[in-house]
């Protein structure tokens, strides 16, 4: 019994211990190349042809004339579900992410100044939230998401009225890269 069971404990050793090698480019990062385009290894989604800007960005995330440079979607007074007239930037935003998976989204949740503090960062977070909740839908992963409150903290207008608050209930869309180049 005992010359049977030695050889059974060696051999499952071996084979539990053995590796299949990856290609080299499995799960890599992306390559950048000497004219700043990224190469599309397997497991890389190809990054836009526009090349790459100064923040470490794909063009067609800060170029003024693309969809993808905006980056906020406003909200109604207490409201927190996007309003149908965002729906089309949301789904553009998804499928650039499910066709980047090496690109990452900070989504920050905004209110006006109305209201306690732990109300807005209550409703900051469900803004935000709804947006991840809708990328999702859309294919993109969860991992590449985070959503996050800043509440009453970072307005975009310092105004006191119902423009400035109008503009300041919103979930603002942040970009990173796989190699931390990106908004942060």
């Amino acid at each position: 019994m005992k010359k049977l069971l030695i050889p059974a404990l060696l051999s499952a050793l071996i084979v539990g211990c053995s590796t299949t090698p990856l290609p080299d480019d499995a799960n890599g990062a992306p390559v950048e190349t000497r004219s700043g385009a990224t190469g599309g290894g397997a497991g890389v989604a190809p990054v836009v042809a526009g090349g790459i800007d100064a923040s470490g960005l794909p063009r067609e995330l800060t170029d003024s004339k693309s969809v993808l440079s905006k980056r906020s979607i406003y909200f109604d007074l207490d409201k927190y579900d996007v309003k149908d007239e965002y729906k089309d930037l949301v789904a553009a935003h998804a499928k650039f992410l499910v066709a980047n998976r090496s690109y990452k989204m900070l989504i920050q949740g905004n209110t006006d100044e109305r209201g306690s503090r732990e109300y807005n960062l209550s409703l900051g977070q469900k803004r935000a939230e709804s947006v991840k909740r809708s990328l999702v839908l859309l294919g993109a992963k969860e991992e590449q998401l985070e959503s996050v409150s800043l509440g009453e903290e970072k307005p975009k207008n310092d105004g006191h009225d119902e423009t400035a608050w109008a503009e300041n209930r919103r979930a603002d869309m942040l970009y990173k890269a796989a190699d931390g180049r990106g908004e942060f």
